[in-house]
């Protein structure tokens, strides 16, 4: 095998791996598929997902382009503090309507990027980000070593929503399934 592809091969296989964890997000697609009852729904959850995924990174590149230096435990800390101010909001009698009614495109972006930053917000891929950028580390070639971390996510992000989005599906399938054989069909 070349060795060219092993990073991109490396990106995808980590992708794919965040798409089949349910830490990834997809039993919040599948929460949001059965709450809409709808079929394609779980699907339609992938372009908040990615939104939030990106947001998520995007925050970790511009601390790290400002120099900002930060540890990986206090980025999983703040997001899962962020985390348990949504569950309290969301599961307390006490909160607003508007706070605990069901998530939208926003709230599924929110939980997309509370997600990403308890995995650390793309950290992981560093190592397979290296050997794409380090030939091109000089500083007149800065565009192109940006160019290639930038696909090198797209990839990751891709096989990741493709895997999330397979596994939504299903299990949204699974929920109606489950749904009439204990119902009925809905009138």
């Amino acid at each position: 095998m070349d060795d060219s592809l092993v990073p991109w091969l490396a990106l995808a296989g980590a992708g794919a791996l965040h798409g089949l964890s349910p830490a990834g997000g997809w039993p919040l697609a599948v929460a949001w598929s059965a709450r809409h009852d709808a079929r394609g729904t779980a699907w339609r959850a992938l372009g908040p997902f990615a939104v939030g995924h990106l947001a998520a990174i995007a925050v970790l590149v511009l601390a790290v382009r400002q120099g900002i230096a930060f540890d990986g435990g206090a980025v999983r800390a703040l997001a899962w503090a962020l985390l348990a101010v949504v569950l309290l909001l969301h599961g307390t009698h006490r909160a607003p309507p508007r706070l605990r009614a069901a998530a939208g495109p926003m709230g599924l972006a929110l939980g997309a990027f509370v997600l990403a930053g308890l995995h650390g917000a793309g950290l992981a891929l560093v190592p397979a980000l290296m050997p794409l950028c380090v030939g091109s580390a000089t500083s007149a070639a800065w565009p192109d070593a940006l160019g290639l971390a930038l696909a090198g996510l797209g990839v990751h992000l891709a096989a990741m929503l493709l895997v999330t989005g397979a596994m939504a599906a299903g299990g949204a399938r699974l929920v109606q399934a489950w749904r009439l054989r204990t119902r009925g069909p809905r009138a």
